[in-house]
């Protein structure tokens, strides 16, 4: 990313890279403007998300389990 901003050519970058267009073009509509520490936070950030979100369900699901069981 940083050399495409730098002037490389895009077609140079995605050779360099091993990538298709589209990747490169997702990649940059993503993280465009942001630096490595940035990107390092957001997705530390997606990840602790990610564990509150499965806890949930987990908790729920358990809650569900114990509704149904007659005791």
């Amino acid at each position: 990313m940083n050399q495409a901003e730098a002037g490389m050519r895009v077609v140079d970058v995605r050779r360099q890279n091993s990538i298709s267009d589209a990747t490169f073009y997702k990649w940059r509509a993503k993280f465009g403007g942001m630096d490595v520490f940035d990107a390092k936070r957001l997705r530390q950030e997606n990840s602790s998300l990610k564990k509150m979100a499965a806890e949930q369900a987990l908790d729920l699901s358990i809650f569900k389990y114990g509704r149904s069981k007659n005791f």
